[in-house]
């Protein structure tokens, strides 16, 4: 039987596929800008589909950023590197750090479980100190909560708000 031309499948509307996107997973609001630009939605139609979602409380940048926050520091991350992550996702500066420091991390206890993970015991020599240092710098720890977790430091010198 032969398909008539009214039978086509119509293409989801861009809330339709945001909306789509939402129940996988929570998204920033230019997470889903984007990824709508990339299946060719017409922008104007994503950005009223995007408004409606927000109204409706489907998609909200604080929730997404609260989520995003707790499972960066549950990874081992640090504050720097998630910082970093939610400004890539349109999260203001402001609002980025509100959202850390909600979220009451232990940096010293979030180095140490990711030192025990990643290197088992501490560092016996200067190298591996250097290459365990390094790596906890690369995730986005300052240098005092590095000092301070491998032994460099006395508790005392540590500033109270190691960002």
């Amino acid at each position: 039987m032969a398909r008539r031309s009214s039978d086509k499948p119509t293409q989801p509307s861009a809330y339709d596929k945001a909306l789509g996107l939402l129940a996988r997973r929570e998204h920033s609001a230019r997470e889903l800008k984007s990824k709508l630009a990339l299946r060719g939605l017409d922008p104007a139609e994503s950005a009223a589909a995007l408004e409606k979602l927000r109204t409706k409380d489907y998609q909200s940048d604080a929730r997404f950023g609260e989520m995003l926050v707790r499972s960066r520091i549950e990874g081992g991350y640090g504050p720097r590197w998630i910082m970093a992550e939610l400004r890539t996702h349109g999260i203001a500066e402001a609002g980025a750090r509100e959202m850390i420091e909600s979220a009451e991390p232990d940096w010293q206890q979030v180095v140490r479980r990711q030192l025990r993970r990643r290197y088992g015991a501490r560092p016996l020599n200067l190298a591996e100190r250097r290459k365990q240092t390094a790596f906890l710098l690369r995730r986005g720890f300052d240098a005092a909560t590095v000092k301070l977790a491998l032994g460099n430091a006395d508790p005392a010198d540590a500033p109270d708000d190691a960002d």
